[in-house]
């Protein structure tokens, strides 16, 4: 901040004569002072800030908006659509197989989320599934062949043949990790096996009353390979229960997912619960991509590093990032008590 505050302002530039120059340093105190105050405000608010309303406004853009499908963005397990502008809508889309994880899903969401990552188009994700339920984990019968049969003439080549299956599978769920758009979850129904991988990937989870979740695994004779049991516990908090999840594959309701933090909202039915994503994505479509993306970013890498080497990392990320235009632009709406939607960021 401090950096922030002593820096002149760009547009300060164009001023030649010591009166304008005044009047300008002038503007220039006053949106140094209220961006202070506002940043400071924000931090006084501290958790309660995540439980405020959704905007009236971007509630209503959610509700009027009318899905098309998104260009270049054909698959087989997976249909995406644009729900509105600057959100994008992934639906796991085997219904009749209640959305199980076939082969060409495991391919189709590295392809999918590497498009939407360099997307200038999309700021924000929700994944969901089609049908009855979000997802029923891994399609057993259509992968047997390479969980089963594994190629190799020997228990070292067979090894490393797994080794490089398992490294590809984990690759599926990382690149929503990976993906610097927030992806919000909404699960109904099941989620199952391989989608509690999908989910604890995800930026923010959202569930219908009828959800619940299963580490399946050991069920099947395995162990979770894909994410569950790195992701779980960093997303609860809670090691004896994810132990407790992970050792007998019981299932968690959604009172429970909610009590222990697996997901932030719970809502009567898929339709309320979708409308509530769609809306908190329309919600971050309105803010500076430069600042969301990054703050996605420094989120995660704070997660996995010290305070200290969270802090340094943050240093060298906003010393190039605080010359971004769009806090001159979001400092200059609120100055004018514009909403913050109506405000045109440059695509990122």
């Amino acid at each position: 901040m401090a950096v922030l505050c002593a820096r002149p302002l760009s547009f300060l530039s164009g001023y030649s004569n010591s009166g304008a120059m005044a009047a300008a340093l002038a503007v220039s105190h006053r949106l140094r002072d209220l961006l202070t105050w506002r940043l400071t405000a924000l931090t006084q608010l501290g958790p309660n800030l995540s439980l405020r309303p959704m905007s009236s406004s971007a509630q209503n853009e959610a509700s009027r908006a009318a899905p098309s499908e998104a260009p270049d963005h054909k698959y087989e397990s997976l249909l995406v659509t644009a729900a509105q502008k600057h959100v994008l809508h992934v639906q796991l889309n085997r219904p009749e197989k209640r959305n199980a994880m076939n082969k060409a899903f495991w391919r189709e969401m590295v392809e999918c989320f590497n498009k939407i990552a360099q997307d200038p188009d999309c700021r924000a994700v929700v994944i969901s599934g089609a049908g009855k339920m979000f997802t029923a984990g891994i399609d057993l019968m259509d992968m047997a062949s390479d969980l089963l049969q594994p190629q190799g003439d020997d228990a070292a080549r067979i090894s490393w043949y797994l080794r490089g299956l398992i490294a590809k599978y984990q690759e599926t769920f990382s690149v929503i990790e990976k993906c610097p758009k927030p992806v919000i979850a909404a699960i109904h129904g099941g989620c199952i096996g391989g989608g509690v991988d999908l989910i604890t990937a995800c930026d923010i989870r959202y569930c219908a009353q009828d959800a619940f979740f299963q580490v399946k695994e050991v069920e099947v004779g395995l162990a979770a390979d894909v994410g569950t049991l790195q992701r779980l516990p960093r997303v609860i908090g809670n090691q004896s229960l994810v132990n407790e999840l992970a050792f007998t594959a019981r299932k968690m309701m959604a009172d429970e997912a909610l009590g222990s933090g697996l997901v932030s909202r719970m809502f009567p039915d898929k339709e309320v619960m979708l409308d509530a994503a769609f809306a908190l994505a329309a919600e971050i479509s309105t803010k500076s991509p430069v600042a969301v993306q990054g703050t996605k970013v420094n989120l995660l890498y704070s997660r996995d590093h010290s305070v200290a080497e969270g802090l340094n990392y943050m240093t060298s990320w906003n010393m190039s990032m605080l010359q971004t235009q769009d806090i001159v632009k979001s400092v200059q709406a609120t100055m004018e008590k514009k909403d913050l939607k109506s405000v045109t960021f440059s695509k990122l």
